[in-house]
C-alpha cells in the first residue's frame, strides 16, 4: 500500500521550485513528483534543469515537475560501445554519404521525438507545448540536437539540454537502424573531449543499462550538478578530437 504523500505544491508562473529533495519519494503514489503548475518556458527550463528538476506530463495534465532518486546518468566513459556498434560506426564514418551533425536540425529532431513517442500508449509526454518551449531553449543556446544523416536526409538522433557543462538527454527517434545509438555515441565522444563528466538520463531503463548508465543518489546527482553548471560551455561542435575520445587514437 502506498503511504500518504505530502500536498503538491502549486506554482504561479516565475514561482521559485522547491527544494528537488521535497519530492515525493518511494512509496508514494508517484515517486519523484516535486511540483505542478508554474510557466514553461526558457527561463523556467533553465532555473528547473539546473536545479535537478525536469518537467513531464501527458497531453490534457498539467505541467509537472519531477526530481526522481535515485538518478539514471551515463558517464562518458562508462559508455559501452559494443563492437557491433563500433562496425557501424566505423562504416558510417567512412561514407561520403553519412554525416553527424550538431544543431543542423533541432525542430525537427524533437519533433521527430514527439511522434515516436505519441505511438505508445503512454508516450505523450513531449506535447506541443513542450515542443514550443524546447525551441526558445535551443534559441536560447541551452539545447541541442545530434542528428544523424545519410543521403540529406534526416534518419535519426536526439535532443539534449545543456547549462555550462551539464548535460541532460532528453529523447532519441530512429528512422534508420542504429540511427538514434550513433548519435548517442556521438554526444558521448563530445563529452569525454569537452571533460563533461556525466550525462543526465533522467529514469532507468535496460536500454540504457545495456549502454552503460547506472543510478546514482540524487544527493550526488546535485552535487555534480552545481559544479558542472558553473563551468563555461563548450562550443557545440563535433571535432577529430571527439571522435578519437570514442574510438581511440587514430581511428577513422
Amino acid at each position: 500500500m502506498h503511504s500518504r504523500p505530502p500536498p503538491l505544491p502549486w506554482l504561479a508562473p516565475g514561482e521559485a521550485f522547491p527544494a528537488a529533495t521535497q519530492a515525493w519519494g518511494r512509496g508514494s503514489p508517484a515517486p519523484g513528483l516535486l511540483a505542478g503548475g508554474g510557466a514553461l518556458d526558457a527561463a523556467t527550463l533553465q532555473r528547473a534543469y539546473g536545479a535537478g528538476i525536469f518537467p513531464w506530463f501527458s497531453l490534457g495534465e498539467p505541467v509537472l515537475w519531477w526530481s526522481p532518486d535515485p538518478r539514471m546518468v551515463l558517464r562518458p566513459e562508462d559508455f559501452k560501445l559494443h563492437p557491433s556498434l563500433r562496425k557501424t560506426l566505423r562504416k558510417f564514418r567512412a561514407d561520403p554519404r553519412c554525416e553527424i551533425r550538431m544543431d543542423n536540425a533541432f525542430s525537427q529532431v524533437i519533433r521527430a521525438c514527439s511522434a515516436r513517442q505519441r505511438r505508445g500508449q503512454s508516450g505523450t509526454w513531449i506535447v506541443p507545448e513542450m515542443v514550443l518551449a524546447y525551441e526558445a531553449l535551443h534559441a536560447a543556446g541551452m539545447a541541442h540536437s545530434v542528428e544523424t544523416w545519410v543521403d540529406g536526409e534526416l534518419v535519426g538522433g536526439l535532443y539534449a539540454v545543456a547549462i555550462g557543462c551539464a548535460v541532460y538527454g532528453e529523447s532519441m527517434f530512429a528512422h534508420a537502424s542504429d540511427a538514434s545509438k550513433l548519435a548517442l555515441a556521438a554526444l558521448v565522444g563530445f563529452c569525454r573531449a569537452n571533460h563533461i563528466g556525466l550525462i543526465d538520463c533522467q529514469q532507468n531503463t535496460a536500454h540504457l543499462a545495456s549502454l552503460g548508465a547506472a543510478e546514482m543518489p540524487r544527493s550526488s546527482f546535485l552535487a555534480a550538478l552545481r559544479t558542472a553548471t558553473q563551468q563555461p560551455a563548450p562550443e557545440w561542435r563535433l571535432t577529430d578530437t571527439c571522435w578519437a575520445q570514442l574510438m581511440g587514437p587514430g581511428q577513422p
